[in-house]
């Protein structure tokens, strides 16, 4: 796996939008606010034309030319890092103009990205062999910087490997987004971890119990992995082949049906057969919700038990901030105890 290398004041971050775009205000306020912030800290920013630009749908602009602008960003050698300028919902239009050949044989430079952007972020490591960060968007990066924005840039300047989780989340049934007036969110919800081991042939939840777990991070958004499965693009089953793998895996639309689908999807395609264990971020749609005796927990844990390896859910992962940020493809170290986690990587 190779790691990108770090980046140091005096370097080009570009912006670029393979998803969605920040044309539309607060967005662009927030964007350019984010290059300030970039500059001040000593960094050069470049923005590219694709944030500006709505005209496609689910994606800022046609796939071929936000795809032209991503391959462009990532083969300048003058540009040490891409940070997408938000997420989205067909990004995968834009990847079958990425032509991933090149990018394996190009310098890894470090792309940052969460939801849509796992057609990236996934894709870079699994076809790429390069590392890539599940994180913040560009107007995350906006003041005041969150511990989030700060562990996302502390990992790309090479001075942190550990991450940890929050004592609290934002309720997204209160609206924890105030675009209006820039604030990011508020943590109003205790976090309270739900963690599974093997006990006597089935999973249960544990309490009071270490859980621990060594391996490769990959995964991202359920909702996108799904869409790729089975995808000239899925070259899972040879790439876990010799390698331990935790998988880190969060939903956006999917309601636990949806949930369920997916994971039994990704498992007969033969993603999950060298597991070390599976770390579950909070579900947006699917949370606080049962179908048919399915929930957000059952629709999990009864599929993969089969696997006898712990599962960790309700992590600060995914769409309900805030998230920790993780570099897919590096190898870590996963520990869990009560309601609180932390991830050392290799990066």
């Amino acid at each position: 796996m190779r790691i990108p290398e770090y980046i140091k004041p005096g370097d080009t971050i570009a912006f670029s939008a393979p998803s969605c775009s920040c044309a539309s205000e607060p967005a662009r306020s927030m964007m350019h606010d984010a290059r300030d912030v970039l500059i001040k800290r000593g960094y050069k920013v470049i923005i590219g034309k694709t944030c500006y630009l709505e005209d496609g749908k689910g994606i800022a602009t046609n796939p071929y030319d936000a795809a032209k602008e991503l391959m462009d960003f990532y083969l300048d050698d003058n540009i040490k890092a891409i940070i997408a300028a938000g997420g989205g919902e067909l990004m995968c239009e834009t990847i079958s103009h990425v032509d991933f050949r090149k990018l394996k044989r190009a310098k890894p430079k470090w792309f940052v990205g969460i939801s849509d952007n796992t057609n990236m972020v996934f894709t870079l490591a699994t076809l790429c062999n390069t590392a890539a960060i599940y994180g913040p968007v560009v107007p995350d990066f906006r003041i005041p910087l969150t511990r989030r924005e700060e562990d996302t840039l502390g990992i790309m300047e090479g001075k942190i490997k550990k991450v940890y989780g929050y004592e609290k989340f934002a309720s997204p049934e209160k609206g924890y987004l105030h675009l209006a007036d820039h604030e990011k969110y508020h943590l109003d919800t205790p976090k309270i971890l739900h963690n599974y081991l093997p006990v006597k042939g089935s999973m249960q939840e544990v309490q009071n119990m270490p859980i621990n777990m060594k391996g490769m991070l990959l995964g991202g958004c359920l909702d996108v992995l799904a869409n790729l499965c089975g995808t000239r693009f899925d070259e899972v089953k040879k790439f876990v082949r010799y390698k331990k793998i935790i998988w880190v895996l969060e939903a956006c639309d999917l309601n636990p049906m949806g949930i369920r689908r997916a994971i039994w999807e990704l498992d007969e395609a033969g993603w999950f057969k060298n597991t070390a264990g599976f770390v579950i971020g909070r579900p947006l749609t699917a949370r606080q919700m049962e179908i048919m005796g399915v929930n957000q927990y059952n629709a999990v844990y009864e599929p993969l038990e089969k696997y006898g390896v712990p599962i960790i859910m309700d992590a600060d992962i995914g769409h309900i901030n805030p998230n920790m940020p993780l570099v897919i493809g590096a190898y870590a170290s996963v520990s869990a105890y009560n309601n609180t986690i932390e991830v050392n990587m290799e990066c």
